[in-house]
């Protein structure tokens, strides 16, 4: 499991992230993401004073400049060091796929990243990637990110249960289907309401039925207009999504995953119309009205052909206020009906 430390000068940060996720520890200014609690002592040493460290079962935090400190950091694993924190100067690529390459399995690699971007390219480098990033960032966004890149198992999203109040069909109109690159399970979809303040778990095509062969890579998402999650603070529209985007993959419990988009379908359909109560709110989606897609519940899903006044199904409530392109504006007065 790949690990996560994050290292930032805001305190406030910290303390969300500790508030926010389990298995967070802070130690000085960083937030570790950790499976087991346990001591991070670090020791920086110089390439001149090395060699008379005792490094046993230390973390050490090397700069590796040239050849010189590669050998160095591969002679601190062989010295039985528990980590190793690792950054570069210029080339970034290639020192790291010989550190993969000769301390893998004797020390933990961790680099140092300063965005997502480069987290993703250092967990994939020379395919086994490294053991984990360290992220420096004063920016709460790249954190969230690179948390959905390392970490996403710690990921989770607020779900509710909503009353069904009505379904009405509403004719035809173009809705989506968004075939991913990976297989869902059930009670796995995505996420799709005609507000974006409230959200509809609507499963993947992941049950079998006596006249169409099962698409657990498919979810048929509804109307083109419809919002889902781009990301787990913004929304997008249906129809903006192409081959090789990101969509968000969610189950009854909230968990998120990421799939990349292989395929989005365009057709004309008839759809269905769903409103549904929690408290004082109302929520929509429009779907395709048809008897393989289905809206999930507590203990499984239903097709939206079947659903009756009364009978609860998943939402997740976003936070109130407006969208501006997808980003939430809390303050901002906005109906949507």
């Amino acid at each position: 499991m790949k690990e996560l430390w994050i290292e930032t000068n805001k305190q406030n940060t910290l303390t969300d992230l500790v508030n926010q996720y389990s298995d967070v520890i802070i130690e000085g200014n960083k937030a570790i993401f950790t499976t087991s609690k346990q001591e991070h002592t670090v020791v920086i040493p110089s390439v001149e004073g090395f060699k008379q460290q005792n490094v046993q079962g230390k973390i050490l935090r090397i700069c590796i400049s040239d050849k010189t400190t590669e050998n160095l950091i591969v002679e601190a694993a062989e010295k039985g060091a528990s980590y190793l924190l690792i950054s570069t100067i210029n080339w970034h690529v290639i020192p790291l796929e010989n550190l993969i390459a000769r301390v893998k399995g004797k020390s933990k690699l961790i680099t140092e990243v300063t965005n997502s971007e480069e987290a993703k390219i250092a967990l994939e480098t020379l395919e086994l990637g490294t053991d984990g990033v360290l992220l420096k960032t004063v920016h709460s966004e790249e954190i969230l990110k690179t948390i959905a890149i390392v970490k996403p198992e710690v990921l989770k999203l607020e779900m509710t249960t909503a009353k069904i109040i009505a379904t009405k069909p509403i004719g035809n109109g173009a809705r989506v289907c968004v075939d991913t690159c990976d297989l869902m399970t059930p009670g796995e979809g995505m996420l799709v309401g005609s507000q974006s303040a409230g959200l509809f778990l609507v499963e993947a095509e992941v049950n079998e039925n006596p006249y169409v062969a099962s698409r657990p890579f498919r979810v048929n998402a509804g109307s083109l207009s419809m919002y889902t999650l781009g990301d787990l603070q913004t929304t997008r529209y249906l129809q903006e999504f192409k081959s090789g985007d990101e969509v968000i993959i969610v189950n009854r419990e909230g968990k998120t995953r990421k799939a990349n988009v292989g395929r989005i379908k365009i057709e004309i359909r008839p759809l269905i119309l769903i409103e549904a109560q929690i408290e004082d709110r109302i929520v929509k989606t429009i779907l395709q009205n048809a008897e393989t897609i289905r809206v999930v519940t507590s203990e499984g899903s239903k097709p939206v052909t079947e659903l009756e006044s009364g009978e609860e199904v998943i939402v997740h409530l976003a936070a109130k206020g407006g969208r501006h392109f997808g980003v939430n504006v809390p303050d901002e007065t906005v109906i949507e009906k």
